[in-house]
């Protein structure tokens, strides 16, 4: 019922093709994860780089699910990362971000029978 997540943005982009909207919503519920747990290691581990790089990836992505708290708090992780933040300054900024993509799968699995 779309609480989580808004893809007008989605059907615009595929001109309503179905079959298009599926394909991005099933590497959005498969990559998406994959690349959270990228970023969460990036910040564990203090590589600023590595975080940056998946958080840079999935970006575009929050943007076109229309995740977009989610997406302004990717931008405040990116600038983390360019600053070399300490860990305990974005932990909560992630985990934010994890919980809105971890509802709005659940909710895309269901919506769509992923």
């Amino acid at each position: 019922m779309a609480i989580n997540y808004n893809l007008s943005k989605v059907y615009a982009l595929s001109d309503n093709d179905p079959e298009f909207v599926n394909e991005i919503l099933t590497l959005f519920v498969t990559e998406v994860p994959e690349d959270l747990l990228q970023i969460k290691e990036g910040i564990k581990k203090k590589d600023h780089k590595h975080a940056y790089a998946y958080a840079h990836k999935i970006k575009p992505t929050l943007d076109l699910m229309g995740l977009n708290v989610a997406f302004e708090e990717i931008l405040q992780i990116e600038a983390w990362t360019k600053s070399e933040g300490k860990k305990k300054d974005i932990k909560e900024t992630f985990k934010s971000v994890k919980t809105q993509v971890k509802e709005a799968i659940k909710e895309i699995k269901k919506d769509f029978d992923l």
